[in-house]
């Protein structure tokens, strides 16, 4: 997000960065960003604040708390446990830095079930900031598809962004689409996106891993796992949605690529066409950040961290949108961290015949029974109905206890 803030044309005055990786990568890579000594958002203090940055207007307050206490599987298993979960803390630490700073715009990011399930308690902790400063703050929410931006990668984000003043945002209608309408341009792709990159030192590094990686080269390019079941093309090896989508997950050079994820397993994509996983820089550019040669650590640690990040490309649209309607800066619409559109894209390759070690079992493997019906729906069933139980005992206990006036 700070990459496409930067890139719009916003200084970095002051940031906060809780995990040591992404911290050594910002003071390597962006050394001119000042970069508290304090990690953690949740203890630094108003006097923190302003003894770094060294100054009273700030124009822009954005942040991106951590994606997992807000997440859809987390809401569906817990509603309402989003704000017990120490992560969400950071939350809580924007809105004291917002009462503390009051800049201009105010900018969040993250899944969408972070606007889905909880604007009540984002626009009650905004409330409380107005009441205390005067302020007009009111959220607006944005959920917005990266693809149709022109980043080569399905990305789904909420963006949350309000305005001192109380004025609202205008966001133009998209500039790409799958089937461009009027001026927009078709989605850039994953070709687009990997097409300028030289190929890896290290693509013997990038072998896919673990015993189901050999079937990775008989998954046509788009394909996943769901080729190789009874409703697919391929061997019936696997019943019909009994696996995570990610699996065996192979890109399309002439598709967007499928969303990048922080921790896949062995045999989790998405994979380059080339049957391998993706390198650093490859991914880096998926997500639309700025070209460097190297973040400067491990694969995996690169993984995680450009898994975790937002395409830099959205930050750079909301930074030249509340730049020009809100700070009145004379700045570009014209994305620049965004791919430009190839016409050079090459053919798929068809995919090779399955290795003769994965022989197709005599009964297929059966397909899963349906939503609801699942083990893991029926795990929960039983989970829920011990925490019934259990509730219910302990209210008996509590009213069988005497008052205490």
């Amino acid at each position: 997000m700070d990459a496409g803030l930067a890139q719009a044309g916003f200084e970095v005055v002051g940031s906060v960065e809780q995990d040591p990786s992404a911290r050594d990568v910002l003071a390597r890579l962006r050394p001119d960003w000042p970069l508290l000594t304090e990690p953690d958002a949740c203890a630094l203090s108003e006097a923190d604040w302003r003894r770094h940055i060294g100054r009273t207007d700030i124009d822009l307050l954005a942040g991106g708390p951590p994606c997992q206490p807000f997440s859809h599987a987390a809401s569906w298993a817990r509603p309402s446990s989003a704000f017990d979960d120490d992560r969400s803390d950071t939350v809580r630490a924007f809105f004291r830095t917002a009462r503390w700073l009051m800049p201009r715009a105010l900018l969040m990011e993250s899944v969408p079930g972070l606007a889905m399930h909880h604007m009540v308690r984002l626009r009650a902790f905004l409330g409380a900031v107005n009441r205390e400063c005067g302020t007009r703050y009111t959220w607006q929410v944005f959920h917005i598809r990266s693809t149709d931006w022109g980043v080569p990668q399905a990305r789904r984000r909420a963006v949350l962004v309000a305005d001192r003043d109380g004025r609202n945002l205008k966001v133009p209608e998209p500039t790409h689409a799958a089937v461009p309408v009027g001026a927009q341009k078709r989605w850039a792709t994953a070709w687009d996106a990997l097409a300028p990159l030289a190929e890896s030192d290290d693509v013997e590094k990038l072998a896919p891993s673990g015993h189901w990686s050999g079937l990775l080269p008989s998954i046509p390019e788009g394909e996943n796992y769901l080729f190789h079941t009874r409703r697919g093309l391929g061997e019936p090896l696997f019943g019909w949605r009994t696996r995570y989508w990610a699996f065996l997950l192979k890109l399309a050079k002439n598709q967007p690529s499928w969303t990048l994820s922080a921790s896949p397993g062995p045999a989790h994509g998405p994979f380059h066409w080339a049957n391998r996983r993706l390198s650093e820089r490859e991914m880096a550019a998926l997500q639309t950040f700025p070209l460097v040669s190297s973040l400067g650590v491990s694969i995996h640690v690169a993984q995680r961290l450009l898994g975790n990040a937002v395409p830099s490309a959205l930050g750079e649209l909301f930074g030249r949108l509340i730049g020009r309607q809100w700070l009145d800066r004379s700045w570009s619409e014209r994305l620049e961290l965004v791919p430009r559109l190839r016409e050079d894209c090459p053919a798929a390759v068809p995919a090779a015949p399955v290795a003769p070690r994965y022989k197709a079992p005599r009964k297929p493997p059966a397909d899963h029974p349906g939503e609801g019906r699942g083990p893991g729906a029926a795990a929960r069933r039983k989970a829920g109905a011990r925490l019934r139980r259990a509730s219910g005992a302990r209210a008996r206990r509590s009213s069988n206890q005497p008052r205490i006036s």
